[in-house]
């Protein structure tokens, strides 16, 4: 099962695609094919490639079935399903209407923090700072951190050195030579 027949034709389609592979899966995959017709065996190649032996098989039957190298392209990785359903984002805009004080904290504008623990406690679902901020940026919004601002010392005028009332006086009275 681990060794694979290619003719000359199927093994240049490989080593172009092999050559023109945009990820390191189609890379893989196409290499332990490759690997496999050599006669290399099957440990080896999955060592060399980072992989386990299982994973080796499974594209060698794939390539068997379709005689296509694009049979070693990967399928839609759809990942974990949003945690944002119709509920959590109306509870989210319901919130960006309304100042957190008017929901019992000590801030007059929300934050991540503030959303975040606002919408776990509406829910019953855990929400990161970061997804609450990547849905902040799909719902349009942006915002900077505040920054300080000081007011003016009052007393800085009697901080610093006065100049002399007339400079021309304070001139003249230099010794001749002295700097």
């Amino acid at each position: 099962m681990g060794e694979i027949e290619l003719t000359a034709w199927q093994r240049r389609r490989l080593k172009d695609q092999l050559h023109h592979a945009e990820t390191v899966r189609l890379f893989r995959r196409t290499q332990a094919i490759l690997d496999a017709n050599r006669g290399k065996p099957m440990a080896e190649i999955a060592e060399s490639l980072g992989v386990s032996r299982q994973s080796v098989y499974n594209w060698i039957e794939a390539y068997r079935r379709s005689q296509d190298p694009k049979a070693l392209l990967e399928g839609l990785h759809t990942g974990r399903p949003s945690r944002w359903d119709d509920e959590s984002k109306a509870v989210l805009r319901c919130l960006l209407e309304r100042r957190p004080d008017e929901c019992g904290y000590y801030a007059v504008n929300w934050t991540a923090p503030l959303l975040k623990e606002q919408l776990e406690c509406t829910t019953d679902q855990p929400f990161s700072q970061d997804m609450v901020r990547e849905e902040l940026r799909r719902l349009g919004y942006v915002w900077k951190r505040g920054r300080y601002e000081l007011l003016p010392d009052p007393e800085l005028e009697k901080k610093t050195k006065h100049s002399p009332s007339n400079p021309q006086f304070a001139a003249s009275n230099r010794a001749v030579g002295g700097g």
